[in-house]
C-alpha cells in the first residue's frame, strides 16, 4: 500500500475497520482473482472459482467457532434488521409466546417485529436505568413452553455485553451477535440460532451470517415467502439466488486473518487488552470521564462514556476529530462518546486514543 496514505484511527460503530492485510490482499486480487482474468465481483456465483471461496468461508467459520456438526452456516442478506422479522416469521406462530431479554435499542427493535407474528413478552428489561447492565441468570423468568428466548449479545449504543450465556434447556435460545461475534470464545451449542451482520466484526456490509441448528430449520413455518425461509437457504448452500459474492470473499479473508492471528482465544485476549487501555483511563480519571455501563457488564466492543462537562465534551469530540480519531461520537439517540474497538481495530489505535484522553484531561482540568 502507498506509504503516503495515512490510515485513520477508525472507531466507527459500523461499517467498521477491516484488517489492513485483508484490504491489501483484496487490492492485489481485485482485477485478476487467482488467475481467472476477472474480479471476484465478476465471477458467476455458480462457478467453481466462486464456490471454493464460498465453501472455504463456511469451513473457516465452523473451525474458528468449533461449530458442532448439527449446525449449518448460512449466508443471508438484509442485515440483522431483517432477522428481527425472519426469526418470528419462521418460529413464532399466532398465539405462541417468545421471551425477549431487553438490554438495549436493538432488543427493542427485535421485540417490535415479533409483535407482528405472535405474543412476545419481556423476560427482563432494565430500560428504566438506561440499559446500564446485563441481567444475572437468576433474573431471567421465562416459560418452558416458549417458542424461543431471544437476546442481544452486545449492545452497541449502551456499551454492555454478555460475558457468558444462560442455558435455557428445551427452550431454543436465539442470539443477535451482530456486534461481537468472534470477539471472545463462547459455546455455540447453547444456541438454536445465532445471527450476525458482518459489517462490525466479520467483513464489509451486505452479508449476514446465520448459524442454525438443523432441527430448528425443520421447525420453520412453511407458509411464508420462499426467500424468508431458513430452509430455502439451507437446501441451496446459501446459493438459492445470487449472494453478495464480494462480501463473502472479504468475510473469508477476515476469517483467514483471524486464524493466522491465533484464532478466537488469541483474539479474545487481544480485545481485552485493547478495551482495558481505554477503560483504565476512564476509571483513573477521578470522574472526569464517566462510563455508562456498570463495570461487570462492560463491552469489549463498544466503550461508551461521557465527559463530565457538556462544553468540555463538545471540545473533546472536536479535538479528537482533529487528531484523526473517527467515529467517537456516541449514538445520536444517547449522545456522549463511544469508541468501537471491534476485532479489526488495532491495539495501536486504542493506545493512541487512551493517550489522547489522558492528554485532554491533563490540559482541561
Amino acid at each position: 500500500m502507498n506509504s503516503l496514505i495515512q490510515r485513520a484511527y477508525n472507531f466507527n460503530a459500523g461499517p467498521s475497520a477491516l484488517p489492513l492485510e485483508v484490504l491489501e490482499k483484496a487490492q492485489q486480487e481485485l482485477i485478476d482473482f487467482r488467475g481467472t482474468g476477472m474480479s471476484v465481483m465478476e465471477l458467476s456465483h455458480r462457478s467453481a472459482a466462486y464456490e471454493e471461496v464460498h465453501n472455504h468461508a463456511i469451513t473457516l467459520l465452523k473451525e474458528l467457532l468449533s461449530i458442532p456438526d448439527e449446525y449449518e452456516v448460512l449466508f443471508l442478506q438484509g442485515g440483522g434488521s431483517l432477522q428481527f422479522s425472519m426469526v418470528p416469521m419462521n418460529f413464532l406462530k399466532p398465539g405462541e409466546q417468545a421471551g425477549y431479554i431487553m438490554t438495549g435499542s436493538w432488543s427493542e427493535k427485535a421485540f417490535a417485529e415479533a409483535k407482528l407474528f405472535g405474543d412476545p413478552y419481556h423476560v427482563f428489561s432494565n430500560k428504566e436505568s438506561q440499559y446500564r447492565r446485563i441481567p444475572q441468570f437468576e433474573e431471567l423468568q421465562y416459560n418452558p413452553t416458549d417458542a424461543y428466548i431471544h437476546l442481544t449479545s452486545n449492545n452497541t449504543i449502551y456499551g454492555t455485553q454478555w460475558s457468558d450465556f444462560p442455558n435455557t434447556g428445551e427452550v431454543p435460545l436465539i442470539a443477535d451477535m451482530s456486534s461481537d461475534i468472534l470477539s471472545q470464545p463462547f459455546d455455540v451449542s447453547k444456541f438454536a440460532l445465532i445471527y450476525a451482520g458482518a459489517q462490525k466484526n466479520l467483513g464489509p456490509s451486505g452479508v449476514t451470517v446465520a448459524i442454525i441448528r438443523k432441527d430448528m430449520i425443520e421447525k420453520g413455518n412453511a407458509n411464508i415467502p420462499t426467500m424468508l425461509k431458513y430452509s430455502t437457504h439451507s437446501k441451496n448452500n446459501s446459493l438459492y439466488n445470487t449472494p453478495p459474492t464480494f462480501g463473502i470473499y472479504m468475510l473469508g479473508e477476515v476469517l483467514n486473518w483471524i486464524k493466522e492471528l491465533g484464532g478466537i482465544n488469541t483474539l479474545g485476549e487481544r480485545n481485552k487488552q485493547k478495551a482495558k487501555l481505554i477503560y483504565d483511563v476512564i476509571d483513573q480519571s477521578n470522574g472526569f470521564y464517566v462510563g455508562h455501563a456498570e463495570p461487570e457488564s462492560r463491552s469489549l466492543m463498544n466503550i461508551t462514556f461521557r465527559v463530565n462537562d457538556e462544553e468540555l465534551e463538545k471540545k473533546f469530540l472536536s479535538e479528537a476529530k482533529l487528531e484523526g480519531f473517527v467515529g467517537v461520537n456516541g449514538h445520536r439517540s444517547v449522545g456522549g462518546c463511544r469508541a468501537s474497538t471491534y476485532n479489526s481495530v488495532p491495539y495501536e489505535t486504542c493506545k493512541a486514543f487512551s493517550e489522547f484522553m489522558i492528554h485532554f484531561q491533563n490540559t482541561n482540568r
